[in-house]
C-alpha cells in the first residue's frame, strides 16, 4: 500500500477517535441535566389579585435592591425577577425565623395558597410563546447526591416552579469541577451563551448540598427601529462628570408616537418592543440631578409616572451600550434583613432536609444587556448555594495518587514505621 495512503488512513482513525472521546465525554457529563425545553408549572389556582401582589413584591425588591447598589461605582444591571424567583424557591424551605426575614425582604405573600400558583402563574406567562420576541426563563436544582432531601420540597419546587433536581457530587473533589462545568453549561444554554461561569471556581466545597438556579433570556426588536446611518459619536457625560465619546442613536422626525411624560424635569420614554407585550421604560433626570432621582424613585413614584404618560411624537436620542454585571450578593441581602439565612448555626431550612443543616452559603447573580438600532438582548441568571455545617455526607477517601502512610501506637500515637507511597506497583 502506497505510504501516502497509509498516512492518510491512520490521520483519519485518529479525527475518528478523538471525535469519540468528545462525544463519550459530553454524553457522560452532561446527559442528565435539564434541557432548554419550557417546564409549564401549576397556575390552576392564581388570580389576577395574586399576580399582582407577586408583582408588586418583585417590582419592591427590585428598588430595594437597586438602593442597596447605587453607590457603587459605574454600571448598575440586574434581573429582580432572577434573584426573588432563586430567592423564593429556598424560601419555600425556609422555617422559622429564617422564613420570616426571607419573607420580608422579598415581600412576597407569606400565604403558600396565594404565592406557589401565582409564581407559576408568572412563569408561565413568560414562557409563553411569541413570534415577534424571545422570553423566557427556567429554574433548576442540583442536590449532592446521596444527601437526604424531603421529597415534598422537590415537589414543591418542581409544581410551582419548574424546577427539576439532578444528583450531582460536589463533595468529591475530582467530581466537584465537573458540577460547576455542567451548572454553569446549562445557565449558559438558558441564557443562548450570554451568561458564561456563573459559578467561578472555588464556591463549591465538600460543605456544598444544594444549588438553586433560575435563568432568564429576552431578545426583541424595537417597535420603531433606530437606522443604524443616523448613529453618530457624539458626548456623554459620565457620573463622575468626565465628557466621553460614544455612539448615540437617533431617531427623530419618525412621524411616530411614543408613550412619554415630563414630570418635575424627569423625563420618562416608553420604548415598546414588536409584539406590544414588552417595553423598555426610560427614566432621565436633568443633569446633575440623578442622586435626587435614585433617593426619590419607588414603586409608587412608577405606577405614577406611568398613569401620566400621554403618546405624543419625541425626538429621540440613546446611547447604544453593551455591559455585563456580576454580584455576589450575601452581603447586601444580609445588611436588607435577612441575615439569619446565612448562619451556619442558625438558620432553618428544615423544610428541605426535615432538619436544621443548612444555610446559605452565596447568592450569585450575573447579567448580561446590550441596547442597539434593532432592538434589546438581556439575560440573567442566579444560583443560591446552599452548604452544610454537619457531616452528614459521607466522605469520600480514594488513594489513587501517591500518599504517606504512618504505623503508630493508637494510645500514644508513637511513630514505629513510617512511608510514602509512590507506585503500588514497584
Amino acid at each position: 500500500m502506497n505510504k501516502k495512503i497509509i498516512i492518510i488512513l491512520v490521520a483519519v482513525v485518529m479525527i475518528f477517535a478523538v471525535v469519540c472521546g468528545v462525544y463519550w465525554f459530553v454524553k457522560k457529563n452532561y446527559q442528565n441535566y435539564p434541557t432548554p425545553t419550557l417546564i409549564l408549572t401549576d397556575d390552576t389556582n392564581s388570580t389576577p389579585e395574586g399576580v399582582e401582589a407577586i408583582v408588586n413584591a418583585n417590582n419592591q425588591f427590585a428598588f430595594d435592591l437597586y438602593s442597596e447598589y447605587k453607590s457603587e461605582k459605574g454600571n448598575i444591571f440586574f434581573s429582580p425577577y432572577s434573584i426573588s424567583t432563586a430567592l423564593a424557591m429556598t424560601y419555600e424551605g425556609a422555617r422559622g425565623k429564617t422564613a420570616e426575614e426571607m419573607q420580608a425582604v422579598l415581600h412576597i405573600p407569606e400565604d403558600a395558597k396565594i404565592r406557589r400558583p401565582n409564581f407559576a402563574k408568572i412563569h408561565n406567562q413568560i414562557n409563553k410563546a411569541n413570534e415577534k420576541y424571545e422570553l423566557f426563563t427556567a429554574n433548576a436544582l442540583w442536590a449532592q447526591e446521596n444527601y437526604q432531601f424531603l421529597d415534598e420540597y422537590f415537589q414543591t419546587i418542581e409544581k410551582y416552579y419548574g424546577g427539576k433536581v439532578t444528583n450531582l457530587d460536589f463533595v468529591e473533589e475530582r467530581e466537584r469541577e465537573k458540577s460547576r462545568l455542567i451548572i454553569n453549561n446549562w445557565t449558559e444554554k438558558q441564557t443562548n451563551n450570554k451568561i458564561k461561569d456563573i459559578i467561578p471556581k472555588g464556591v463549591f466545597d465538600n460543605l456544598t448540598r444544594l444549588v438553586l438556579t433560575n435563568a432568564i433570556y429576552f431578545k426583541g426588536v424595537w417597535d420603531v427601529q433606530f437606522d443604524k446611518k443616523d448613529t453618530k459619536k457624539e458626548n456623554f457625560k459620565t457620573i463622575s462628570g468626565q465628557t466621553v465619546k460614544i455612539p448615540m442613536m437617533k431617531l427623530t422626525d419618525s412621524g411616530e408616537e411614543f408613550n412619554y411624560a415630563d414630570i418635575n424635569g424627569v423625563k420618562i420614554l416608553e420604548l415598546s418592543y414588536e409584539g406590544e407585550d414588552l417595553s423598555m421604560l426610560l427614566v432621565l433626570p436633568e443633569e446633575n440631578n440623578l442622586k435626587n432621582l435614585e433617593n426619590s424613585i419607588s414603586v409608587e413614584k412608577l405606577s405614577e409616572w406611568r398613569s401620566r404618560m400621554i403618546k405624543q411624537e419625541v425626538d429621540i436620542y440613546l446611547p447604544r451600550f453593551k455591559f455585563e454585571t456580576k454580584y455576589f450578593m450575601g452581603e447586601t441581602l444580609k445588611k436588607i434583613g435577612m441575615p439569619t439565612a446565612f448562619s451556619p448555626m442558625n438558620a432553618d431550612f428544615s423544610g428541605m432536609t426535615g432538619k436544621s443543616d443548612l444555610y446559605i452559603g452565596k447568592v450569585i447573580h450575573q447579567a448580561f444587556v446590550e441596547v442597539n438600532e434593532e432592538g434589546t438582548e438581556a439575560a440573567a441568571a442566579t444560583a443560591v448555594v446552599m452548604e452544610s455545617w454537619g457531616l452528614s455526607v459521607t466522605p469520600v477517601f480514594r488513594a489513587d495518587h501517591p500518599f504517606i502512610f504512618i504505623i503508630q501506637q493508637k494510645e500514644t500515637g508513637n511513630i514505629l514505621f513510617m512511608g510514602r507511597v509512590s507506585n503500588p506497583n514497584e
